[in-house]
């Protein structure tokens, strides 16, 4: 079983310049949604985001892929802690 937290905190902590900073938290609802909630200093929200939005897509794509896997659906979103 995939621990998505550990995942997504693996995948974004080497893109910020503030790692200390990265919160991930997840939370399930009844339809089986996972939901996993990327918090990161407000300075480094645009390098986790990427130019377009690359490289959050690249990171919800690789969450997707892991989820599908086990059968489950997931939805990843970033934000900043202030």
């Amino acid at each position: 079983m995939i621990n998505f937290e550990d995942l997504i905190k693996t995948l974004v902590s080497p893109l910020v310049l503030k790692s200390d900073d990265v919160v991930v938290k997840s939370s399930s609802d009844d339809e089986g949604l996972l939901t996993i909630q990327v918090l990161v200093n407000k300075d480094d929200l645009g390098r986790v985001i990427g130019k377009g939005g690359k490289l959050a897509q690249a990171i919800r794509t690789i969450a997707y892929a892991g989820a599908s896997k086990e059968g489950k659906k997931i939805k990843v979103n970033i934000d900043s802690l202030d």
